[in-house]
């Protein structure tokens, strides 16, 4: 399965996609870049993506965007709407769960750091299976 990662840490991110490569087997393709994760997304070439909620230098389109706003975008577009999208953060509390996951639109929310990765794989093996 190819899955688009994007996360501003680069070395946190290169850790959990060498996890994702290595227990899963999947191709993990690391950016934090909006144009690129649209570029991404609608060619096609995506299965499945996580998305980190905090993009402090994200721009689109002149704006900071955050994940969720990316996320967003991806699911108001036909191309992406199929693509499911799980969001990661750090920093959301309990009660923001919900809330997040109604306004990005995303399919899932995992809470950082992601310490049971055989939860966390058989999460993005049912997804992609439902898409």
């Amino acid at each position: 399965m190819n899955i688009l990662l994007v996360d501003d840490d680069y070395k946190l991110a290169r850790s959990t996609a060498k996890l994702l490569q290595r227990l899963g087997g999947h191709y993990v393709y690391i950016t934090d870049d909006p144009a690129e994760i649209f570029q991404r997304c609608q060619t096609q070439a995506v299965d499945l993506v996580i998305m980190d909620i905090n993009l402090p230098d994200a721009q689109w389109q002149g704006q900071a965007v955050s994940g969720a706003d990316i996320s967003r975008v991806l699911k108001n577009q036909a191309q992406t709407a199929q693509i499911p999208i799980i969001l990661v953060t750090a920093y959301a509390l309990a009660g923001e769960r919900q809330f997040l996951l109604t306004a990005s639109q995303a399919d899932e929310f995992v809470a950082k750091p992601i310490t049971d990765y055989n939860s966390f794989l058989n999460l993005i093996r049912y997804l992609a299976s439902s898409k």
